[in-house]
């Protein structure tokens, strides 16, 4: 079974050639010169994933080749942040000899932080019982003299939770310190120095603009609350319970007092800004009291509906944080019928893989 390598001496190519194929792929729109956001060549991902393989009395994590589907064994895993490597082969250490702990164990998943806490999750294919509650409790008792740890556990219809389901990260953003809470199983962005590089960018296009912003797909509130002190007021919209539950203890926790979240999708914010239907969950909302000439949308992969698209035009300024640049390329073609671009940029969030996060600051014509 191969043990994979990460050769570190090629980042600097792979971000050449990103950069490269980016400016190509969006030179049709005649946009400033690009700006390339570069990542730490090693040791950047704060989430990893690993599938678990057993061989006799031998425990260890496996990943599977994208194209070819063959097991690669990872006993190091130079793209995750230092605190996982290190807690990777002690884990294993402590779960090998633990047949209880061990036995139908098929994933283990990582959450770390660059504030120094981890959240681990034990996947099963096996119920899970009081048994395994007290071998877990004296594994994790055991990894926190070392570690500032909880676990989860997992199984069908199941999910025990040693301590807390999430972490608190602490970013370094445009000279303040900002508190996220991050829970497993949701989104969050892998990589935290890029991302406080990504907050800062935003903030600095965001500098010259003097009025409210409204964010759509707003997650955590990742970007809102970065961006709060920029504007006048904040109004985010997020459809997922548990991102809305995270943003408002990250709102409470970094004291911010102009963001208001509400829990939307993008599709039924544009009814309601639209007056197509209204919906109670804006009740103590008045949104004609915001003056919103600035919106920052954050779409997944699929990147934005057309309704939406048609939305977002209606805006002065438009902050688009992208994670495909072809739908991004679609989006930008009915942008820039009514908008400029003034400002683009690529984080490269995941380097060594074709994927890149874009950034791109649109005013209106």
């Amino acid at each position: 079974m191969p043990v994979i390598q990460i050769d570190t001496s090629q980042y600097d190519e792979q971000l050449a050639e990103k950069e490269q194929r980016i400016s190509q792929q969006f030179a049709q729109f005649n946009a400033p010169k690009l700006e390339v956001f570069a990542s730490e060549a090693k040791n950047y991902r704060q989430r990893a994933e690993f599938r678990v393989w057993h061989e006799g009395e031998d425990l260890f994590h496996i990943m599977f080749d994208p194209e070819t589907k063959e097991k690669i064994r990872v006993d190091q895993f130079d793209p995750a942040a230092p605190l996982i490597c290190e807690l990777m082969p002690r884990l294993l250490y402590l779960l090998k000899p633990n047949e209880i702990l061990r036995r139908k164990l098929f994933q283990i998943d990582y959450l770390s932080t660059l504030s120094g806490q981890i959240l681990v999750s034990l996947i099963y294919h096996k119920q899970l019982d009081d048994e395994w509650v007290n071998e877990a409790n004296k594994l994790k008792a055991l990894l926190k003299e070392e570690f500032d740890i909880d676990f989860i556990g997992r199984a069908r219809k199941q999910k025990i939770v040693l301590g807390e389901e999430y972490v608190i990260e602490k970013l370094n953003v445009d000279n303040r310190e900002l508190v996220y809470q991050q829970v497993e199983n949701s989104f969050t962005q892998p990589n935290a120095k890029l991302n406080e590089q990504m907050l800062e960018w935003a903030i600095d296009v965001s500098k010259p603009l003097n009025n409210d912003l409204l964010e759509l797909y707003c997650g955590n509130g990742n970007f809102s609350i970065a961006l709060a002190p920029s504007f006048n007021r904040v109004l985010a919209t997020e459809i997922s319970k548990s991102s809305v539950k995270s943003a408002q203890f990250n709102i409470a926790e970094n004291k911010i007092n102009n963001l208001d979240i509400i829990r939307m999708s993008s599709e039924e914010f544009t009814m309601a800004m639209n007056g197509e239907k209204e919906f109670s969950r804006l009740n103590g909302i008045d949104l004609k009291s915001y003056n919103c000439q600035s919106i920052l949308v954050d779409p997944p992969r699929a990147g934005l509906d057309k309704d939406t698209t048609d939305l977002v035009q209606g805006y002065d300024n438009i902050i688009y944080i992208s994670c495909n640049p072809d739908t991004l390329e679609r989006d930008l073609q009915q942008l820039t019928e009514t908008h400029t671009i003034a400002r683009f940029a690529i984080f490269d969030q995941f380097p060594y893989t074709h994927h890149i996060e874009s950034g791109v600051f649109l005013t209106r014509k």
